[in-house]
């Protein structure tokens, strides 16, 4: 029996998903099928979190990272989207030619805090792992597109031959 099981619809190989906050960035994985999105770490920005996703990334020879873009509820883009932008353009070039996607979040940190409060868990203790939890939402949401529509999900993220992404 064969431990690859393809998904229709879902490229073979692990991914990596990242939510992205103003001081942690939560980390998420699945396996080489895309069956099981998993929590891994809640890094800290701008200390540890591109070097960490990046190990990550080479550990599970991932095909891709998906990054959360936390757009306003209108579709446009604030602060916090501007800031996911720019984070998700410096992991590009960090782990090129890994190809790194930007993919819409709305609500997802309202979704893991639901979740989480569901699970039992007390408010107080959300903080250490609702990234995590986020992150996981992210990948999720993007593999069942992907598992539903046959494409890659959300947009890829470019770097530009000068490094200015």
């Amino acid at each position: 029996m064969s431990a690859n099981v393809e998904q229709p619809g879902l490229r073979p190989g692990a991914r990596v998903g990242v939510d992205v906050g103003g001081a942690r960035v939560g980390v998420a994985y699945c396996d080489n099928n895309g069956i099981l999105a998993s929590p891994f770490a809640t890094l800290k920005r701008n200390v540890n979190d591109l070097s960490g996703v990046a190990e990550l990334v080479d550990t599970l020879q991932a095909i891709e990272v998906i990054v959360g873009l936390p757009l306003n509820m209108d579709g446009t883009e604030g602060k916090s989207a501007k800031e996911a932008r720019r984070w998700a353009r410096r992991l590009a070039r960090w782990i090129d030619p890994i190809p790194v996607r930007l993919v819409d979040e709305r609500l997802t940190t309202v979704s893991a805090h639901r979740v989480l409060h569901e699970a039992g868990r007390k408010e107080i203790s959300h903080r250490d792992v609702v990234d995590q939890a986020s992150a996981v939402i992210i990948l999720d949401n993007a593999l069942d597109y992907e598992r539903n529509t046959g494409s890659p999900p959300g947009q890829p993220v470019t770097i530009s031959p000068g490094g200015q992404g």
